[in-house]
């Protein structure tokens, strides 16, 4: 099912710090390419995302008391940008032609360059401005307007997720290269690159900007290591089950990548002598076709690989549901994180 969270006005609110903030935050060099570039940055800040950080970080704040009012949209855009910056980081170091069904910041500003260092040019001004938008996701938060304490103890949160996502993504890339992870360690790389940075830290950082108790954070994060979890296991299958024309991104390019799941693990344990060999030839071959890949999704599926990750989703969507039914939370934000956890887990795009 889509995601459609009950709150659109609230993703609106934020698209709209987001521009304010960026129309404030333009590039302060006149020249026509650097221009461009900025451009870039700001059609992919604008142009797409679920605003799924930033909603977390509003049902935060108001699930431990805090008022609607418009400091805790600039601190949850601040959220944004930092997943901004982290995408385009992503997709450089996966070789991702595709995101949210247009060119990859990368790949955008390579077409705007002729000649044979135009890809080489792509990924290093894609870091520049993956970077640029993880420095403004500091400005932005640093600025939100909120009582200083509160606001310190936010800030330590999110860096804190920022050591988080960074330190999962460094085991993403080691698990590329060693090849063979178990599911223990794809789990160890979920929770760190997507878990925690998705769900938990953006919930924790709304409660701690209200003043929260430190039961409330704790709370937060019993409901949100499972749901982030669920999250990123939903991610992976339809990485490679999904259609681009749904998910905004090519269904080979986890497959191609070689990227090391808890679904590629179980079925690497699980595999015939025949279906090991298909599976070591075409996984993380960047060669892999369409027929290849359909062959590889046959063996996920009957190695009981989708079925297991499928039963590991439900089974941490009960974790989060029981862990929020016990939080001392207000009753508003319960009922929209509730609603939540049930789109985040079971969505198709």
């Amino acid at each position: 099912m889509p995601v459609s969270f009950p709150q659109h006005s609230l993703g609106s609110r934020i698209d709209k710090r987001l521009g304010e903030f960026l129309d404030a935050w333009g590039d302060p060099v006149s020249d026509p390419s650097v221009e461009a570039a900025y451009g870039l940055l700001a059609d992919f800040i604008l142009g797409g995302g679920k605003r799924v950080r930033p909603q977390l970080c509003y049902w935060g704040w108001r699930g431990a008391g805090g008022d609607d009012c418009e400091e805790i949209i600039t601190a949850a855009a601040a959220l944004e940008l930092c997943h901004a910056g982290l995408l385009i980081h992503d997709d450089i170091m996966d070789g991702s032609e595709l995101r949210r069904g247009q060119a990859t910041v990368h790949r955008s500003l390579s077409a705007l360059h002729k000649g044979p260092g135009a890809e080489a040019f792509g990924r290093a001004g894609g870091i520049l401005l993956g970077t640029l938008s993880l420095a403004w996701s500091d400005t932005l938060l640093s600025s939100c307007g909120i009582e200083p304490a509160r606001l310190r103890a936010a800030h330590h949160l999110f860096d804190a997720m920022r050591t988080e996502v960074i330190s999962g993504q460094y085991l993403d890339v080691l698990a590329q290269l060693r090849a063979g992870a178990t599911e223990a360690q794809a789990l160890t790389v979920i929770r760190y690159k997507s878990a925690k940075y998705t769900v938990e830290r953006p919930l924790q950082i709304g409660g701690a900007l209200a003043g929260a108790p430190p039961d409330l954070l704790d709370s937060y994060s019993r409901f949100g290591v499972p749901l982030g979890e669920a999250f990123q296991l939903r991610d992976d299958v339809l990485g490679t089950f999904g259609s681009a024309d749904e998910t905004g991104k090519s269904a080979l390019d986890d497959l191609r990548e070689g990227k090391q799941t808890v679904m590629y693990a179980h079925a690497v344990q699980h595999a015939s002598p025949a279906q090991l060999a298909h599976l070591r030839t075409w996984h993380g071959n960047p060669e892999l076709t369409e027929e290849r890949a359909e062959e590889v999704r046959r063996i996920l599926i009957d190695t009981g690989a989708l079925a297991r990750v499928e039963s590991m989703i439900e089974d941490r969507v009960r974790q989060a549901v029981a862990a929020l039914n016990e939080a001392q939370i207000k009753p508003e934000a319960a009922g929209v994180l509730a609603e939540m956890a049930d789109q985040l887990a079971h969505r198709s795009k």
